[in-house]
């Protein structure tokens, strides 16, 4: 290799795999779904999460989280996701939803929510990140960074972001002057001038630090001014959760007799 040329670049990392999937059917849980959300720090617009149950030898390529890849590819893969799977549920909730209950106990409700209106049901569950309720129908398993990691949870991801952009992109025909069908209700400088100038929609999230302080033509804000990512949120209500330790062997592989 010429001294002068960039080393090769190894993609396969940046995604997911159907492994963990695998060895939980192979222990007899078929139908294995991943669920996540979309839209936890956005300053307006609802919360939306998605369950999905894709098939054994899945066909689609190149399932990442939702956050790695471009739009385009996001909306190609999630035509995909819709034909191939087995099951999809999505379920969202508004800013009222999450001014008044709080962000991460309307993020559990959705979780929830989704899996439970799969059709057909699921045996085994994998959320990204969460432990989830202890009252859902089968067995849940939170595994940090799901959505780069497995596939069904890459595909959740992918599902709730699209259909979430989606959503935005109509909102900014209603609530004009925002920008929320570039920045989707996100923190950017180009959505804090206009909340500086408009003040806040009604689909904007109060709670959220900064929102409801906003006055129509008030002075922009300093970067000492802007919130810091988790400031603000309204008060999370404690409940009971549990998460499920996958009965695994040392070298990573499912003890069968576990099942």
């Amino acid at each position: 290799m010429d001294r002068d040329s960039p080393p090769p670049v190894d993609f396969s990392d940046m995604f997911a795999n159907a492994i963990l999937e695998n060895r939980l059917r192979a222990v007899g849980f078929d139908r294995v779904a991943g669920c996540d959300e979309a839209g936890r720090g956005a300053l307006a617009g609802p919360l939306v999460a998605a369950a999905v149950i894709l098939p054994p030898e899945c066909p689609i390529e190149g399932l990442a989280d939702s956050k790695l890849l471009t739009p385009e590819r996001r909306t190609v893969l999630a035509q995909q996701i819709r034909e191939v799977a087995l099951a999809v549920a999505v379920a969202r909730a508004g800013p009222e939803t999450i001014d008044r209950a709080g962000l991460q106990p309307t993020n559990l409700m959705l979780l929830c929510r989704a899996l439970r209106e799969l059709p057909g049901g699921y045996d085994y569950a994998l959320a990204d990140g969460f432990p989830l309720p202890g009252n859902l129908p089968a067995p849940v398993l939170g595994v940090r960074k799901g959505d780069q990691l497995i596939s069904c949870v890459a595909a959740a991801s992918i599902v709730a972001k699209v259909t979430r952009d989606q959503i935005m992109v109509r909102a900014a025909r209603r609530f004009r002057g925002y920008g929320f069908e570039r920045h989707k209700g996100y923190g950017t400088d180009e959505h804090w001038a206009a909340l500086r100038e408009l003040g806040p929609s009604a689909y904007h999230r109060y709670s959220f630090a900064g929102v409801a302080s906003c006055e129509p033509g008030g002075p922009p804000l300093g970067d000492a001014d802007r919130p810091r990512m988790g400031q603000g949120l309204a008060p999370e209500s404690p409940g009971p959760t549990w998460a499920v330790s996958l009965p695994v062997t040392p070298n990573g592989q499912v003890r069968q007799e576990e099942r």
